[in-house]
């Protein structure tokens, strides 16, 4: 009984071997060459580097949509204003950019633009007069006039000319209309206007005593550029965008140490 196993085992082993040596030997040329050198999986840096040059190799981006144009609408808020500055409703602006978009060779998910446009806020307040002109004060005041004749609504707008820069991410570059995407980024911006604008003339009771309208412009009080941080995130040609002034809205010593913020929307194409 034992030679029988032993020999039925060996018969076994023959028969194994013969078929592996027959299926390689039945190979073209060829096929035998690549079984013979089979490479083993290379894991290393310069190979994943490699195999991410080779999957953007063949991607066709020149009739992508670039996002040269943007469109931003937000809310804006006031940090480090002290107490007594009371704005009220929703201060608003609005921004319109052109910029250049461009791709890492190495990967075009990833890509740099940079650019220009106009940049204008509208922010209100409550019962309150801004001595933007300095007639009065040699500091910027925020005047509160609830118990004496205002008016009705009033605002200060500022405008600037911007220059933003963005480290842009988008998930799929072939389809950048439908991809997931996000930047972030600053710009700079020099100050072309600043307006105080009231409008509808009250008593101290708010009963209106006429229709009055009352425009000052002034820039002295206010700093000249502005240096801002920037963020966005969305999917398609609508983002949510977030941006902080990292320095003083207005000059060091000439009033509150305010930096101003914006959250809104934005709508990108082209």
């Amino acid at each position: 009984m034992k030679r029988i196993s032993a020999l039925l085992l060996a018969l076994g082993f023959s028969i194994l071997g013969f078929t592996q040596d027959s299926t390689t030997a039945n190979l073209p040329a060829s096929d035998t060459a690549i079984v013979e050198n089979l490479p083993v999986a290379d894991n290393t840096k310069e190979a994943r580097k490699a195999a991410r040059k080779n999957k953007w190799s063949n991607l066709d981006l020149a009739n992508r949509s670039k996002d040269h144009l943007l469109l931003q609408f937000g809310m804006i808020g006031l940090s480090g204003a002290p107490d007594t500055i009371r704005t009220r409703g929703l201060s608003r602006g609005f921004n319109v950019y052109f910029m250049f978009d461009f791709p890492f060779k190495s990967n075009p998910q990833y890509s740099v633009a940079i650019g220009a446009g106009v940049s204008s806020s509208n922010i209100f307040f409550d019962k309150t007069y801004i001595d933007i002109s300095g007639k009065n004060n040699n500091r910027l005041s925020f005047n509160d006039v609830s118990d004496t004749t205002h008016f009705k609504k009033y605002k200060l707008m500022n405008t600037y000319l911007e220059a933003p820069v963005e480290l842009r991410f988008t998930a799929d570059p072939s389809r950048p209309n439908k991809s997931w995407k996000g930047a972030v980024g600053f710009k700079v911006g020099t100050m072309i206007g600043a307006v105080t604008k009231g409008k509808t003339w009250q008593s101290s009771s708010g009963q209106t005593l006429n229709t009055y309208t009352q425009k000052e412009k002034a820039k002295r009080f206010f700093n000249g550029t502005r240096l801002s941080l920037t963020g966005r995130v969305g999917l398609g040609v609508l983002s949510l965008f977030g941006s902080y002034q990292i320095n003083p809205f207005v000059k060091e010593g000439l009033g509150p140490d305010i930096r101003p913020f914006a959250a809104g929307i934005t709508i990108s194409g082209l």
